[in-house]
């Protein structure tokens, strides 16, 4: 019952904190009365507009595919470098050096780079991606296998666990965090990135589309681009992230 009472409370918070936003919004936008802070009807309209032309969900689509092959491409490799240089002290010092070095590398050198490297590719766009993302996802994941029970792991060499029994029932639920933390932020981080690399070198996808709206000092269409593409990634949270924590984690119940 007292969890039931929680839930329906914690809604009604969200729900009053985007109403509290929206009202802030709605009253400076009288207040300033500029073209540069429009009504959130106007870029509710616009939004609307631009979705039954077919024009937002085809850059949306564009950028998504970008962000999925790009993040799988960067947790992939990440996750097996983190573990390796997690395990082997001889290689995380040997590499330790080059982590800090391209970690504090800004994104748009890398992103220029790759472009005048490798041309104004799309395998050069996703590259510039993954190489941004790429040490934050090794440090994160070298971080908790670092953090591993050694007890636990002697335990179960013990009990005579096989590898695949090792990794699911010892390793894994305590990599989890991790691994979600660098899921999450790279979640965060990546998509930044995906749109200074499309208005740098692409000729579709958001990040091109809101250079546009900045060169027609378009705000109503720059917002509505803005908030559908949020509206996605709060989707894949909800929809997907916090499933997949909830049944990983479900044994601490």
């Amino acid at each position: 019952m007292l969890t039931g009472t929680f839930k329906l409370n914690q809604s009604a918070v969200t729900l009053l904190s985007l109403l509290a936003l929206l009202g802030i919004w709605q009253l400076a936008a009288g207040l300033v009365h500029s073209p540069t802070l429009p009504y959130p009807l106007q870029v509710a309209q616009v939004f609307w507009q631009a979705t039954q032309s077919g024009e937002l969900p085809y850059h949306l689509g564009v950028t998504l595919l970008r962000l999925l092959v790009s993040f799988s491409i960067a947790m992939v490799l990440g996750c097996a470098i983190g573990v390796t240089l997690g395990n082997n002290k001889t290689l995380d010092a040997f590499f330790d050096h080059w982590l800090v070095i391209f970690l504090n590398i800004p994104a748009l050198v890398t992103i220029i780079l790759c472009y005048v490297w490798f041309g104004l590719a799309e395998s050069a766009a996703i590259l510039a991606v993954v190489i941004n993302k790429l040490p934050n996802v090794i440090v994160t994941i070298r971080e908790g296998t670092r953090a591993l029970d050694k007890d636990l792991l002697e335990m179960a060499e013990s009990y005579r666990f096989d590898r695949k029994k090792t990794l699911a029932h010892v390793i894994w639920p305590q990599l989890h965090p991790f691994v979600m933390a660098a899921t999450r932020s790279g979640l965060a981080l990546i998509w930044k990135i995906i749109l200074v690399v499309e208005l740098l070198g692409r000729s579709n996808g958001m990040g091109y589309q809101l250079h546009l709206f900045f060169q027609l000092f378009d705000v109503a269409s720059l917002l509505a681009y803005t908030f559908a593409f949020v509206a996605v990634i709060q989707l894949i949270e909800w929809l997907l992230l916090r499933p997949l924590d909830r049944k990983a984690l479900r044994w601490r119940r």
